[in-house]
């Protein structure tokens, strides 16, 4: 996925702020991280269910996030 990268980055800044004693943003990055994370995820399970199924029938989308 294209959008991988934004984690590399969001990664990296957690990193720093570990090494500079910035805890509340490394808690922060964190949850970030695994937002980033899950809506990269859910992006790639829509583009896998409309390729599969084609853009028209958005409630095989609607039924595989349920």
């Amino acid at each position: 996925m294209s959008q991988e990268w934004i984690i590399d980055v969001l990664v990296d800044l957690r990193n720093f702020a570990g090494k500079n004693d910035l805890g509340k943003l490394v808690e922060q990055l964190d949850d970030t991280i695994h937002i980033a994370a899950a809506e990269i995820s859910d992006i790639g399970q829509k583009s896998d269910v409309i390729e599969r199924h084609g853009n028209k029938d958005r409630s095989v989308y609607r039924a595989h996030r349920l």
